[in-house]
């Protein structure tokens, strides 16, 4: 007898051999939580399961020019990329537990860890975060371990997403989770320092933040080291090909989104969170950590050096129950890496800050749109202002083959004509005066 039936004369037989009734055996479950019926369906073959899927997957919009950003970015990804991490002793690897059997999966983490601290500019790494929403929770537990309080400051100019993803793990702890308001789009260096004392734990701010505004928190390092808090900096990898690194400003614990680095957009994931952090704090670290070493023959091995689950450690020294460690992102990340080399991604930066000026120059030549910020320093995103509600705007671009941006009213009162428009390499001048001239015709 099968252990999942599949029709109503299997659920019979199956419940006569243990001499229940259904509702004997759902009696447990409150009638208000009960299904209607377990009466399933005939399975269907694989041809009209497939037909199925194919027709679900037609009524989504594609073909889209993307403009849009936000935290999520449409960039170039070389086909090697795909090609490796599609290698069946890759996509089929577990956990490395085992060092002598994983060697290629450890020296991946080992080498994905030295490209994120080299472009960070920081000390250690781990490669065991889900996404840039979750590392940036992860790197205040962190950061609350370090510093032993229970007060964090963060700036509306964070990603609105990451900022509802922390709001949601921490609801229910003990910590003081205070926002400031940006100021031109830029943190709120008034409100920050105004809020700042012997209490707070961090301080999270983001560069390029979620309007693209550039920013250097050196300053607000420097205030909060004063005050025994630290800095968590989230930001976008691509950017740091040009921009200063978050060591350079002094940050403690650097958080990031790692989809940008040879990871297609994918309706939500899975994508990669990466963290790096300095030295002296790695073992608050959560996540595995990867190591080089010897072995017995002295030849070049790798190993997990640190690995912080309760399974690995006395329960009340964990620092994090993360179970999956994201490898085959990593090596995405790392091979995407590889491929462009220190001057690749300084170009694909530079490419990037390029081309979003150019349409920043073209678009607000369009009569009444206007940019929403005085500050005109920026990465690769920035917001204008529309005569009229942007998501009204932006469905009718749709309409044209155009994702022309992301409406800021849904995470921000008072912009409701307000839009967030992203320019990666991927765009040419050609598809930025088509979305200028679709523009101005639906104004």
């Amino acid at each position: 007898m099968p252990f999942i039936s599949n029709t109503p004369q299997q659920q019979k037989q199956m419940l006569a051999e243990i001499g229940l009734s259904m509702d004997e055996l759902f009696g447990d479950i409150p009638k208000e939580l009960m299904a209607k019926s377990f009466e399933l369906k005939e399975g269907l073959s694989e041809q009209q399961v497939r037909n199925q899927l194919t027709e679900l997957a037609s009524k989504n919009s594609i073909g889209l020019t993307c403009f849009l950003g936000g935290g999520f970015y449409d960039h170039f990804i070389p086909a090697v990329v795909q090609a490796i991490v599609s290698r069946s002793e890759f996509y089929t690897a577990y956990t490395p537990y085992q060092p002598e059997l994983s060697q290629g999966t450890l020296q991946s983490i080992y080498e994905y860890q030295s490209a994120i601290c080299r472009l960070t500019d920081m000390e250690a790494a781990n490669a065991s975060l889900y996404d840039g929403g979750t590392a940036i929770y992860e790197a205040i537990m962190m950061a609350l371990r370090i510093t032993k309080r229970n007060k964090v400051i963060i700036d509306n100019s964070v990603n609105p997403i990451y900022r509802v993803m922390v709001d949601t793990y921490t609801r229910n702890l003990k910590i003081e989770l205070q926002q400031t308001e940006n100021k031109e789009g830029l943190a709120n260096r008034e409100q920050i320092l105004e809020k700042l004392d012997e209490e707070t734990g961090a301080v999270i701010l983001q560069n390029p933040n979620f309007f693209g505004c550039i920013d250097d928190f050196t300053d607000i390092a420097q205030a909060a080291h004063e005050k025994g808090a630290l800095l968590i900096l989230s930001c976008y990898p691509i950017s740091l090909g040009i921009l200063k690194t978050p060591g350079d400003m002094g940050a403690d614990i650097v958080t990031g989104e790692g989809q940008s680095l040879g990871m297609p957009l994918c309706f939500g994931g899975p994508y990669i969170g990466f963290m790096a952090s300095r030295k002296k704090f790695v073992r608050k670290m959560p996540g595995r950590i990867a190591g080089q070493t010897k072995d017995q023959n002295g030849k070049r091995a790798f190993v997990l050096t640190l690995q912080p689950r309760e399974q690995h450690v006395r329960r009340a020294k964990a620092t994090s129950n993360i179970c999956s460690n994201e490898a085959l992102c990593a090596l995405s990340a790392i091979v995407y890496l590889s491929l462009l080399g220190k001057q690749g991604l300084k170009e694909t930066a530079q490419c990037c800050a390029d081309k979003a000026s150019y349409a920043y120059q073209r678009l607000t030549k369009i009569p009444n749109v206007k940019p929403h910020f005085k500050t005109n320093w920026f990465f690769n995103e920035f917001v204008l202002d529309l005569p009229s509600e942007a998501p009204e705007v932006i469905a009718r671009l749709i309409e044209r083959g155009l994702a022309a941006g992301f409406p800021l009213s849904r995470y921000y009162k008072g912009m409701e004509n307000s839009m967030l428009i992203c320019v990666t390499e991927q765009r040419t001048k050609q598809e930025i005066g088509i979305l200028a001239e679709n523009l101005e015709s639906v104004l």
